[in-house]
């Protein structure tokens, strides 16, 4: 069906919008994707969702289309899952810590994937504390070893999917691709997606998705839309294996006032210098971030003991 009809359903506003169901959210993101629909189509589709909210059918659908396109890196051969980060929002008032959890990740044995791009002109991205890290972004998939870090653009995994995140510098909004970019699963063996959350309806979206599609995830609140725990607190800790939904861990009560060595800058030279003294022991790894590469660790043994040898 042309874009027109979907976008009638979903474009009439907050209380007069209709849901789309699976199949129709992925043909409808699939026109998109494969540069089918017009920069008008696209701005009236992105303004409508951003209005009326995804629901978990649409969700699912909207991963279908995506998953369906994009490429994918060679399964490990003894099972174990690949670690996702998806790194889209970067630093803004605290340091971006994600590329100390991947690496923190990778001294555990894991494979380990960061994928972004920029979105936001003002913010320091994940990406480029790797560049300074002397991890380079790849431009081709690999077979990624265990204990190895790798990082990539979100136009290697889909060019269409990059040209609709990139919108959001011209409307000024997330639209669906932002969150879809953040569930990718872009390996053709297991994989566990390390997944965040900002607000409660986002956390009950985000559990029925993981729920209906079987998937593999860790999910916490970010630290400023990133997967990394924030350093000052321990957040609960919600995991999915196969779709099946365990608690973890509780919110823990507090903020820590200070992180022992942690920058005020937020500059991608400071949080180079603050992950490698971490890496090398000369300060120690927060509490928090701690705790979460345990879990993954250990979710990571789960999901490999469940592969078919």
């Amino acid at each position: 069906m042309a874009l027109g009809p979907y976008i009638k359903i979903i474009g009439r506003g907050a209380r007069g919008a209709g849901a789309l169901e699976r199949a129709q959210a992925a043909d409808l993101l699939g026109q998109v994707l494969d540069g089918q629909a017009s920069d008008l189509e696209i701005g009236a589709f992105c303004v409508a969702m951003r209005i009326k909210g995804e629901t978990t059918e649409e969700m699912c659908g909207f991963l279908d289309a995506v998953q369906a396109r994009i490429a994918r890196f060679p399964a490990g051969a003894d099972g174990r899952p690949l670690i996702v980060l998806p790194s889209y929002n970067g630093a803004r008032k605290l340091p971006v810590l994600t590329p100390l959890l991947a690496l923190l990740l990778a001294r555990q044995g894991q494979r380990v994937l960061l994928h972004g791009m920029r979105t936001e002109a003002r913010r320091v991205l994940a990406s480029d504390v790797l560049e300074a890290l002397d991890v380079p972004a790849l431009t081709a998939t690999k077979q990624i070893a265990n204990g190895e870090v790798v990082h990539v653009d979100t136009a290697l995994l889909h060019p269409g999917l990059a040209r609709l995140l990139a919108t959001r510098e011209t409307l000024g909004l997330r639209n669906p691709g932002h969150s879809v970019a953040k569930l990718l699963s872009p390996c053709d063996g297991p994989t566990l997606v390390v997944a965040s959350y900002t607000h409660p309806a986002y956390f009950e979206l985000l559990c029925a998705t993981f729920s209906t599609l079987g998937m593999h995830a860790l999910l916490s609140r970010g630290l400023e839309g990133e997967v990394a725990a924030d350093p000052r607190r321990t957040p609960r800790y919600d995991a999915f294996v196969a779709g099946a939904h365990a608690l973890l861990d509780e919110q823990q009560p507090g903020t820590a006032s200070e992180v022992p060595g942690l920058p005020s800058a937020i500059d991608v030279a400071s949080t180079a210098t603050y992950t490698r003294r971490v890496l090398a022991g000369e300060l120690p790894v927060p509490a928090a971030l701690q705790r979460q590469v345990e879990h993954i660790v250990h979710l990571s043994a789960r999901i490999a003991a469940k592969a078919p040898s």
